[in-house]
C-alpha cells in the first residue's frame, strides 16, 4: 500500500453442463473468463518522510514510464492533485507516455486542492496520511462536492477531459456518487482487505475482482441496480490469497504480502509471482480474475525497479500468450459495465503453496456475500464467510470521520481473523458426532474445484476416511453435502472461536442466525438443515446439523420459508 508499509482429491466428476472447467484442466480462454490486469502508477508531487522528495518521485514515475513504453503495455497513471498541477508531471504524460495508456486522478487530499476548494487545510505538511485529512470521509458532504469540482475542472483545463478513473485508497460513497452523477466516471479502485495498516482498515469485502457499491457505502457491494453506484471498483494491490488474511493476527495492524514490486517476500520474489500468477491467470475464478500490477511513487525508483523491471516483462510474455488481458483501468472498467448490470460472482482459486507446506484457499464472491476455505496443516475449515447488504450505511456518509484511521466493514458470520487469538483460530468446521456426543474434527483434503457455468463453484474433498464431501458456492447461497453411502454418518456444521472474542450474534433459532453489527441487524437461514445452541460448557457457538446429509445456507439477508428441506 503506502511508503510506511515497507518496513486433487481423484474424483470422476460428471456435470450436464457445458461451461464446467476444474482446476488442473486446460485453463479458459480469455475471451471466456478474461483475466484482467491493470498496471497502475498513482503519483505524488512530494512526501514529507523522503529525503530530495520531489526529484526522486519524478524520476520514479519517468522511469515507470519508460518501462510500459519498452514493452508496449497500457498503464495507467493516476495523479494526485498536487502532481497534476506540476508543468513537469504534465509535459511527461503528454509527450513520453504511449498513446493507449491512461491519466486518471488518485484521490488522496493536498494542500493545493483543499486550499483551491476554500477549505482550510489542517495538515503539518502539504500531504500528510491522516485518514481526516488525506481521505475524503474527512470532509462534508459539501466539502467533498467542492474538492471533486476543483479537481475536475483542473484536469480538464490540462488534458481537455475530465478523467475516467478515479482511485484511492478509499473513497466514500458521497463522492463516488457525486463524480459519477456529474462528470461520468467509469472505473474506480480501492485498497485490499487489511486491518490497521497505515491507520486504514478494510475487512469484510469484496474480496478481489470487483463490484458495484452501495449508494450509501462505497465498501459495501450492492445487491440491486437501484441500489448500486454504476461505477466498478477494483481491488488493489494483489493480495497474497492464503497468507496475507492472517497475517498480523494479534497485533494492531497487519503487514503487506502482496504484488507490490518493492516487498521482497511478495512482488519482488520471482517464484511467488508466479505463484500469484498461476492462481489469477490458470485456476478456476468464475466470471474473470483480476490483478493490479504497478506501484505509487513514494516509494521511488531504487526500491521498487528490481520488482518491477521482473514482473512488467512476465505480464509482457502472458499477454502475448493470450493468457491474460493488459489494459487500462478505465477499459477494464467499461467492459465490466457492458458485461455486468450487477456484481457478478467471482473466485480466486490457490491449490499450491509458495511456501511449500500443502496450505490451499478458495474464495468466493457474490454481491450478497464473501467465503473463504482454507486448508491449513493438516487442517480444513471455512475461514470467513462475511455478508453484504446494501442498506448498511457507512458512519462516514452523513458526516466526516475524526482521528488518522477510518474504518470500513461489512457483515460478519465467520471471522477468522478478528475471532482468533494465537493458533486458536476461529473458523466454521465439519466435524463427525458419534453416538456418545463426542466429536471429530474432519480433514477434507485433496481438493478439486469446477466451475458450472460462470455463477457456480463446486468444490469437493474427501475427509481422511474416504467419505466424499461436495461444498457448492451459488450467488445466494452455500451448501455442504455429504456424498458417503455409510448410513451412520454423523455430521455438522460447528462454529469455533477464540475464548472472550466478542460476537455479534443475538439469537439463535432452529432456523436462522441473528445477528447485530454496529446497531444493524441481519440474518443467515438454514433453507436445509438444522441450527443447534450450544450445550452447557460447550467449546462451540453454534453447529448446523443436515437434512439427509446436506445443509443449505442462504446468505441474502432474508427470513425464508426454506423451499429446499424435505
Amino acid at each position: 500500500m503506502s511508503f510506511i508499509k515497507k518496513i486433487g482429491l481423484v474424483c470422476f466428476i460428471v456435470f450436464c453442463c457445458a461451461g464446467c472447467r476444474s482446476a488442473g484442466e486446460k485453463p479458459v480462454e480469455s475471451a471466456a473468463a478474461p483475466r484482467i490486469i491493470n498496471i497502475i502508477n498513482f503519483i505524488r508531487q512530494t512526501d514529507y518522510r523522503v529525503e530530495n522528495a520531489d526529484s526522486l518521485l519524478y524520476e520514479t514515475v519517468c522511469e515507470q514510464v519508460k518501462l510500459v513504453n519498452k514493452y508496449d503495455l497500457p498503464a495507467t497513471f493516476l495523479l494526485q492533485y498536487d502532481a497534476l498541477i506540476n508543468p513537469l508531471y504534465q509535459d511527461l504524460l503528454k509527450s513520453k507516455l504511449n498513446d493507449h495508456s491512461e491519466i486518471g486522478a488518485w484521490w488522496e487530499l493536498t494542500q493545493p486542492q483543499i486550499e483551491a476548494a476554500g477549505i482550510k487545510w489542517r495538515g503539518e505538511h502539504s500531504w500528510v496520511s491522516h485518514a481526516n485529512i488525506a481521505f475524503s470521509t474527512g470532509y462534508t458532504k459539501e466539502e467533498r462536492e467542492r474538492l471533486v469540482d476543483v479537481y475536475m475542472a483542473k484536469f480538464k483545463e490540462i488534458f481537455g477531459t475530465y478523467p475516467k478513473s478515479v482511485g484511492s485508497w478509499f473513497i466514500d460513497a458521497h463522492t463516488l456518487g457525486y463524480m459519477y452523477d456529474k462528470y461520468k466516471i467509469v472505473a474506480s479502485c480501492n485498497c485490499k482487505d487489511q486491518v490497521g495498516t497505515d491507520g486504514y482498515t478494510l475487512w469484510g469485502g469484496y474480496w478481489n475482482q470487483a463490484y458495484y457499491p452501495s449508494r450509501v457505502n462505497a465498501y459495501m457491494p450492492a445487491q440491486t441496480e437501484e441500489g448500486q453506484i454504476p461505477v466498478p471498483i477494483f481491488r488493489m494491490l494483489g493480495s497474497d490469497p492464503i497468507y496475507q488474511y492472517d497475517d498480523g493476527l494479534g497485533q494492531e495492524r497487519q503487514g503487506v504480502i502482496s504484488l507490490e514490486p518493492v516487498y521482497e517476500k511478495a512482488g519482488m520474489d520471482r517464484r511467488w509471482v508466479d505463484y500469484f500468477l498461476e492462481s489469477i491467470v490458470d485456476q478456476p475464478c468464475l466470471a474473470f480474475n483480476y490483478a493490479q500490477a504497478g506501484q505509487e511513487n513514494s516509494f521511488t525508483w531504487s526500491n521498487m525497479s528490481e520488482g518491477l523491471e521482473m514482473q512488467i516483462p512476465i505480464l509482457d510474455s502472458l499477454r502475448k500468450e493470450n493468457k491474460i488481458r493488459v489494459e487500462t483501468l478505465g477499459e477494464s472498467g467499461a467492459w465490466f459495465k457492458e458485461r455486468f448490470k450487477v456484481t457478478p460472482p467471482t473466485a480466486v482459486t490457490t491449490l499450491t503453496d509458495v511456501r511449500g507446506e500443502g496450505n490451499k484457499t478458495v474464495w468466493f464472491n457474490s454481491r450478497y456475500y464473501r467465503a473463504n476455505l482454507l486448508w491449513e496443516r493438516g487442517t480444513f475449515r471455512f475461514r470467513d464467510i462475511h455478508l453484504f447488504d446494501e442498506g448498511y450505511k457507512s458512519a462516514y456518509l452523513e458526516k466526516p470521520g475524526d482521528g488518522n484511521q477510518f474504518l470500513f466493514y461489512t457483515l460478519p458470520v465467520v471471522d477468522g481473523f478478528m475471532w482468533s487469538e494465537g493458533l486458536d483460530r476461529a473458523g466454521l468446521r465439519i466435524v463427525r458426532l458419534d453416538k456418545d456426543g463426542d466429536k471429530e474434527e474432519l480433514t477434507l483434503d485433496h481438493p478439486v474445484v469446477t466451475e458450472i457455468g460462470k455463477d457456480t463453484l463446486v468444490v469437493s474433498a474427501e475427509d481422511s476416511k474416504g467419505h466424499p464431501f461436495k461444498i457448492t458456492f451459488y450467488e445466494t447461497r452455500f451448501e455442504v453435502a455429504a456424498l458417503s453411502k455409510e448410513a451412520d454418518l454423523s455430521w455438522a456444521l460447528e462454529l469455533k472461536v477464540a475464548a472472550g472474542k466478542e460476537l455479534p450474534f443475538t439469537v439463535i433459532e432452529d432456523k436462522a442466525v441473528n445477528a447485530s453489527f454496529y446497531g444493524f441487524n441481519y440474518v443467515i437461514t438454514c433453507e436445509k438443515g438444522h441450527i443447534r445452541k450450544p450445550e452447557s460448557g460447550s467449546d462451540y457457538v453454534f453447529r448446523i446439523l443436515p437434512s439427509d446429509k446436506e445443509i443449505v445456507i442462504n446468505c441474502t439477508n432474508t427470513r425464508l420459508n426454506c423451499t429446499h428441506e424435505k
